[in-house]
């Protein structure tokens, strides 16, 4: 009996020492914490496109005669697409070199005659002259016919068709748009100042493509100035390794990028704050160096740099040293001292 009661109060002074020990021990949680760069995200939707695109036009006027190619039609370079009629601008290049011709029998007549002094030396250089004048209107007429046809600068696609068999072109009506397949997809995305901010050229993004998923592309494009209407920055990302037949030109693309500034900060998650003082600055509670005693455990002030959802971002430098913040149950440690939130420094 006397050993039953025994063990029976042992086990209840055991149980009334627990109990006196300190709530908050058993409930403090800490988190050390070091002073790293702010990492700002970008998250936008995009379109992507054609970097450039290229209207064709012909050079004189005339009626098309032949036409190879429609709307998505893919070509190579040096492929015909399209060609007026030319039956009148060969006809022109054909006169101006029978009078090229004819300019330059002149001379040689000129030339017979003044070595019988039957003619003057101004009569030559008159003759000179016109042989000059009627090889540029050769040259004209030439080119002129060269410039009926609308040949393929490059491999690429048509993207608008503008006319149609037999119609009257004029030089300054588009016939075709084009665009380039190598090199030319960019993605355009529109930021606000302080995210364009963020991005430099050559800088590496990643894109979500639908029904190709995630690719990485270029920044080449980066706007001095905002769109007057917008007041957003348009920039171009890049897709160097991507060919047109892989994807759908006008689709919605989902831009992310993930930016290290220069900027450092003590970032914290959000249950660490104790409460924000008068001037807007961060309470949050802070153990001594090399310290886990009680007393140690201060309230600390900090400037707030960033928030977000999850986590509240602290002033720090480069050179600060590591914190152990009280994540959970820095409470107790006020109510220990007797003083609010914003005195127990």
């Amino acid at each position: 009996m006397k050993p039953r009661l025994f063990g029976l109060l042992s086990f209840l002074c055991f149980i009334s020492m627990l109990s006196n020990a300190p709530v908050f021990a058993q409930q403090l949680e800490t988190k050390t914490i070091k002073a790293e760069p702010i990492v700002k995200k970008i998250n936008r939707t995009g379109k992507l496109t054609f970097k450039r695109t290229l209207n064709l036009s012909f050079k004189s006027s005339g009626y098309l005669e032949e036409l190879n190619i429609d709307e998505g039609d893919s070509f190579i370079k040096g492929q015909l697409l399209a060609q007026l009629d030319s039956e009148e601008l060969t006809a022109e290049k054909n006169a101006s070199y029978a009078r090229l011709l004819q300019a330059k029998r002149e001379i040689k007549r000129i030339n017979t005659l003044l070595s019988k002094k039957l003619s003057s030396q101004q009569a030559l250089d008159d003759a000179k002259t016109l042989v000059e004048t009627t090889r540029a209107s050769y040259k004209i007429a030439q080119y002129n016919l060269v410039k009926a046809q609308l040949i393929a600068p490059f491999d690429g696609v048509v993207l608008s068709r503008y006319t149609e068999l037999g119609e009257l072109q004029n030089p300054n009506q588009s016939a075709l748009k084009i665009a380039a397949v190598e090199h030319n997809l960019v993605v355009r995305v529109a930021l606000t100042a302080a995210e364009v901010n963020l991005v430099k050229l050559q800088q590496r993004i990643d894109l979500n493509l639908t029904q190709y998923g995630l690719v990485t592309g270029t920044v080449s494009k980066v706007p001095a100035i905002a769109d007057q209407q917008s007041h957003l920055f348009t920039i171009e990302v890049l897709l160097e390794n991507l060919k047109v037949n892989q994807v759908v030109v006008g689709q919605l693309v989902h831009v992310l990028a993930e930016v290290m500034t220069d900027t450092f900060s003590y970032r914290l998650p959000l249950e660490a704050l104790n409460s924000v003082d008068s001037q807007g600055k961060a309470l949050v509670m802070v153990l001594d160096a090399d310290s886990t005693e009680t007393k140690s455990y201060r309230q600390q002030a900090f400037l707030i740099k960033q928030l977000s959802n999850e986590y509240i971002y602290l002033s720090a430098q480069p050179s600060s040293p590591s914190l152990t913040i009280v994540t959970r149950g820095w409470q107790h440690l006020a109510l220990i001292e007797n003083k609010p939130l914003d005195q127990a420094q």
